[in-house]
């Protein structure tokens, strides 16, 4: 999590400045393509729905012409399909402000077993942050983990077998 879109050096939670809160997602193309990402984007929010404050708004990033192209084709197939005016903005990915400590991870950071087994297995939280086991850690404890997805790779996250277990246990069918 963090900042991007705006102009203000170092923005913060508490001095945003003209920065809206934004994910920045590193991904393998080998694994999930561009158009792929976009469909997510584009089924996690509603899109003709007017953002009610800059730090807030929903809004899409590109780095380069070919994500803009794709940004643009994705977002006329979605005008077309809510027969509406989409207020999602898009902008260029000029810069992106890792936000504080406290955004990040949220529902890992709510489970004091499991975050002790991430602060054993690393020297600090920034390498909690960018560790792709603590992401994944992070979606299960949310909701999100489907057993069909999870069961065989929660062995390769470094967790204890007690912790392995728990976790286990968020996960749905």
């Amino acid at each position: 999590m963090g900042y991007a879109g705006g102009t203000k050096k170092k923005p913060t939670y508490h001095s945003l400045g003209d920065h809206t809160e934004a994910l920045q997602l590193d991904y393998d193309p080998a694994i999930i393509t561009y158009a792929q990402l976009l469909d997510l984007f584009w089924g996690s929010h509603d899109p003709t729905e007017r953002s009610w404050s800059r730090q807030y708004m929903a809004a899409v990033f590109f780095h380069n012409e070919a994500q803009k192209k794709s940004i643009s084709d994705t977002l006329q197939r979605e005008a077309a399909a809510l027969k509406g005016e989409i207020r999602t903005i898009v902008l260029p990915a000029d810069t992106f402000s890792v936000a504080e400590d406290y955004h990040q991870k949220h529902a890992l950071q709510r489970d004091y077993d499991l975050l002790t087994e991430f602060r054993r297995m690393f020297p600090g939280f920034r390498h909690i942050v960018n560790s792709t086991a603590a992401a994944r850690v992070n979606g299960i404890l949310g909701g999100y983990g489907r057993l069909s997805v999870h069961k065989d790779e929660i062995e390769r996250y470094g967790l204890s077998a007690k912790a392995s277990n728990c976790l286990m246990g968020y996960l749905k069918e």
